[in-house]
């Protein structure tokens, strides 16, 4: 069968007023790839109906759906999604008031899919690989109590959606399956993240395009590449960000703003604050000449405005001298970085910053010497022969 499913514990939240129906939203469609056993060429998918009523839930207006609870296991061939769109395996779609409400767990079995990768052998073709669990344009959502492991690339996603509210989730995966992010935001505002513990291969939060009013609180990260903002090439804003209570152990970073050159927007108004990393490689980065390409990334001007970002009691151990790197454009310097109670010792040496075009202020405990300019010393060169160097203490 292409999805075992030992039912899952879903709780339908009440909706509508006393005495009304839950306006359809008693079902759930799951669009599922068909078998991979008995393969037909001639059908393509086939869609899968859950109806809630079945076990206990009532659309009334005053009931909660009886507590279910068990697996969901994704098909392990690849191959099973042959004619299907491989981005997806879960997906919901403008829904409105929904609460997913969990206890089982969500299994992506992604060992098939992480062998073929691009990123396990260059001699791969690079391919897409499905979300786990896809939110698209969804509003009023709460996701809480609910565990995923090995999903074939992303675990959850919230593509496009307003008023999320997400809590006491698990995010397991290994740390060398490729492209495994725990919850990838796109294009969302007013999200709450909040008691969540997540080990991946890839980011353990990612925010990426035209996202804002985003909030995540007592958050555990490791193994993974850490908690980062950007990486769009094109116009994106990211915007009113605040990471506030996290733990970050063994990852490849800690906080990290990375961006590609030739984009354009910007990233504004986020602050890092009360965070403990632990053997973490790069604690605290800005990377505005990031690069995930098999050939050279190529020199351009053009890049995403970085302003008003704030890090504040960052405390705990670097795996690298360089605890600090902010290496922003030198048509674009970042502006207004802020840096205060910076507790950071390196596991390999004495502690360094690195930084280039980087402006703004350090105040309070700093063990490791800041290497941030003053905003009132900022400089504009047109002859980039004349624009300032990099800058390491």
């Amino acid at each position: 069968m292409p999805l075992t499913i030992e039912v899952w514990l879903v709780k339908l939240a009440r909706m509508g007023q006393p005495g009304q129906l839950a306006y359809g939203w008693t079902e759930l469609h799951f669009k599922l790839p068909t078998s991979g056993l008995f393969r037909n060429n001639s059908i393509r998918s086939e869609t899968v109906l859950l109806n809630i009523n079945d076990f206990g839930a009532k659309g009334d207006g005053f009931t909660d759906a009886t507590k279910i609870s068990g697996t969901i296991f994704a098909p392990q061939d690849p191959m099973v999604w042959d004619g299907s769109d491989v981005h997806k395996w879960l997906y919901f779609h403008g829904v409105k008031h929904l609460t997913l409400e969990g206890g089982g767990i969500i299994d992506g079995m992604g060992h098939q899919w992480w062998a073929q990768s691009c990123k396990r052998n260059e001699s791969n073709p690079c391919t897409h690989a499905p979300t786990a669990i896809t939110f698209h344009k969804c509003k009023n959502l709460k996701v809480r109590n609910v565990t995923l492991v090995n999903s074939q690339q992303m675990h959850m996603a919230f593509t496009n959606c307003m008023h999320v509210a997400a809590s006491r989730l698990t995010i397991i995966a290994p740390a060398d399956s490729p492209n495994t992010d725990g919850i990838h935001i796109s294009a969302s505002t007013h999200v709450e993240l909040k008691d969540v513990t997540i080990g991946t291969g890839d980011d353990c939060v990612s925010i990426v395009n035209n996202s804002s009013r985003i909030r995540i609180n007592n958050i555990v990260c490791g193994p993974g590449h850490g908690i980062s903002l950007g990486k769009s090439n094109t116009y994106a804003e990211v915007q009113d960000v605040v990471v506030n209570g996290a733990i970050l152990f063994d990852t490849e970073n800690g906080v990290r703003i990375k961006t590609w050159q030739g984009g354009s927007g910007f990233a504004r108004k986020i602050t890092f604050q009360d965070i403990w990393m632990y053997n973490v490689s790069n604690p605290i980065i800005i990377d505005q000449y990031y690069c995930d390409s098999r050939a050279p990334c190529l020199n351009q001007t053009s890049a995403v405005i970085i302003d008003s970002i704030s890090f504040r009691g960052i405390r705990g151990t670097s795996a690298t001298k360089e605890a600090i790197v902010l290496l922003c454009s030198e048509s674009h310097p970042c502006k207004r970085l802020y840096m205060e109670d910076i507790l950071l010792v390196s596991l390999s040496g004495i502690a360094k910053s690195l930084c280039l075009e980087a402006y703004g202020a350090s105040l309070g405990l700093i063990l490791l010497p800041s290497c941030i300019s003053s905003d009132e010393t900022i400089i504009r060169h047109d002859d980039k022969s004349n624009s300032n160097k990099l800058v390491e203490r």
